[in-house]
């Protein structure tokens, strides 16, 4: 017989957390790692759209990272797990840093804001900036309550940069200009 999806155990609200802790599905560890997980079905439908080769790559290994965060977040550092469990580290907020910055040398400097829209994807990326905002919410409300790795939030925080940066590239290989802001 095949394994079930379901398992019951969540029914009376509560889950289960990587070392066996059980917590409420409303908890704020919940929320913060739940919130990438959405982010992480944000840029799946990004990846459904045309892209260009350099982006596509660096969404397909941001997924990959995603996948380390969200188990950052549901491992409570106390008690230490008695197992590897990835973390997000100093490289992960680098290897961001290093993109935003090889994207940014070929677009136009901005001078004001500018309204999400364009292609598809670059809209799909700004939405993913959006949640990628409120993970990042999430995880400093956990962080005032229980301790989280040293670069989660940093991650996050540069993360929503190069979503934005990313939108503006998806839009300029697809030969549309972004939309300036303009007070009414």
């Amino acid at each position: 017989m095949a394994t079930r999806i379901y398992t019951k155990t969540g029914d009376d609200g509560s889950t289960g957390l990587f070392g066996g802790q059980r917590v409420r599905k409303n908890s704020s560890r919940i929320e913060a790692y739940g919130t990438v997980d959405e982010l992480n079905a944000v840029i799946g439908m990004v990846l459904t759209d045309p892209l260009p080769d350099d982006l596509r790559a660096d969404l397909e290994a941001t997924s990959a990272h995603l996948f380390v965060l969200g188990a950052d977040l549901a491992t409570p550092l106390d008690p230490p797990p008695s197992y590897h469990i990835p973390r997000i580290g100093e490289e992960h907020v680098q290897g961001l840093e290093r993109r935003i910055d090889r994207l940014e040398i070929g677009l136009t400097p901005l001078k004001t804001f500018i309204l999400p829209g364009g292609a598809a994807s670059a809209a799909t990326l700004h939405l993913a900036r959006t949640v990628c905002r409120r993970a990042e919410r999430a995880a400093i409300t956990l962080a005032d309550t229980d301790e989280i790795g040293d670069y989660v939030i940093r991650y996050l925080n540069r993360m929503s940069d190069w979503l934005f940066v990313s939108a503006r590239h998806a839009n300029a290989w697809a030969g549309i200009e972004d939309t300036p802001w303009k007070a009414e």
